[in-house]
């Protein structure tokens, strides 16, 4: 079973999303914040990673970085409620952009893509 860490700092977004992935059968879990995702990241070893960008303490984007330097082929989705970022060419770091929505078929489709 493929494993997500799923990074962002609204309890209804792990909610909508594990619910989504679990039923998808992929193994979820969960960070509520950058710092906690790179300590889960180390020891979980996920197979792909969807993350928030815009959190409180380290950003998405800095996490992002942390992440590719220690591993630099691991998928990573950036998942945000702001179209903007995508034009930020930190993100474009990310494997995929997608923008938060409660059609959740992006999602899932590159989840499927980044792990098939």
């Amino acid at each position: 079973m493929k494993k997500i860490l799923l990074v962002d700092d609204e309890e209804s977004i792990h909610l909508l999303y594990r619910d989504e992935l679990e039923e998808a059968g992929y193994e979820v879990h969960s960070a509520l914040s950058g710092d906690e995702a790179l300590h889960t990241f180390d020891i979980l070893k996920p197979d792909l990673v969807i993350l928030d960008i815009n959190m409180p303490g380290l950003n998405g984007i800095d996490t992002l970085r942390c992440m590719k330097e220690k591993k630099p082929d691991l998928p990573i989705i950036l998942s945000s409620a702001y179209q903007e970022f995508k034009q930020d060419l930190a993100s474009w770091a990310s494997d995929d952009y997608i923008v938060k929505s409660a059609d959740l078929s992006e999602l899932m489709d590159a989840v499927r893509k980044h792990l098939s």
